[in-house]
């Protein structure tokens, strides 16, 4: 999934009401277009990406799947692993999708609220199960990013690999979808608590962010704004990243 030994940058395709958007900071409303998943989806895969990230926002916000059709028809077109999160809240919802062609699935809410089926899925489908810690003024967020929990990232991603999961997905939902940069910190500190793959997002606006986050230890980039605003090209970034 992470492309061999080195850090892998991961194109986003966040789905709301059917179509490529962008959140600035989780936020509804608001939202930049780019149009059909599917194209974007080809397109990111013409640029070179051997992964791509998928994400049912409207899921993450109603609870349930809600773009399901349009994620279908992504999954359907490529030929790379697909992660997918947004909205998958049961252990059989999670079993179906596996099973269906999604390569990992991305538990943020269920996992927090039922941190046992991370567990189960995880002993059933070993390194497929990415557990989301979406980090918003220090705490983990869940619902959308709308619902603070009071636990410290750090301290949940150290829980969920014990519970077996295969990756840490981070957000930091500070700097998302802002272009301002990135916060290396929290990366660093989970690097040092964890051995499985960390998967760093937001605020990517440059390389040299994409340099600072891999030097803190993740092993894989989400990458949004960034590639779709133009700021940089997927296998110049991949390159920059391979070749240091």
């Amino acid at each position: 999934m992470f492309g061999g030994t080195g850090t892998t940058v991961i194109p986003a395709i966040d789905v709301q009401d059917g179509e490529v958007v962008q959140l600035v900071q989780g936020r509804r409303g608001t939202e930049r277009r780019y149009g059909d998943p599917k194209t974007a989806a080809r397109r990111w895969i013409e640029a070179g990406a051997t992964a791509l990230h998928l994400v049912d926002l409207d899921g993450a916000f109603e609870g349930e799947r809600v773009n399901a059709d349009a994620i279908a028809t992504v999954v359907e077109a490529v030929d790379v692993p697909v992660q997918l999160g947004g909205g998958i809240r049961t252990e059989a919802e999670a079993r179906s999708l596996l099973e269906g062609g999604i390569d990992r699935v991305i538990l943020g809410t269920a996992a927090m609220e039922a941190p046992d089926l991370v567990e189960t899925l995880a002993t059933a489908y070993p390194e497929r199960i990415v557990v989301s810690l979406d980090a918003k003024a220090g705490e983990v967020v869940v619902e959308g990013w709308t619902t603070g929990t009071g636990i410290d990232p750090v301290e949940a991603a150290a829980r969920f690999a014990d519970r077996g999961a295969g990756a840490i997905l981070c957000t930091d939902v500070d700097v998302e979808g802002q272009l301002a940069g990135v916060s290396t910190d929290r990366i660093a500190a989970m690097a040092d608590a964890i051995a499985i793959p960390i998967i760093a997002s937001g605020g990517v606006a440059t390389v040299a962010d994409l340099l600072s986050l891999r030097d803190a230890g993740a092993d894989a980039i989400v990458v949004g704004t960034a590639l779709y605003e133009g700021r940089f090209r997927l296998r110049e970034a991949q390159r920059a990243l391979d070749a240091q």
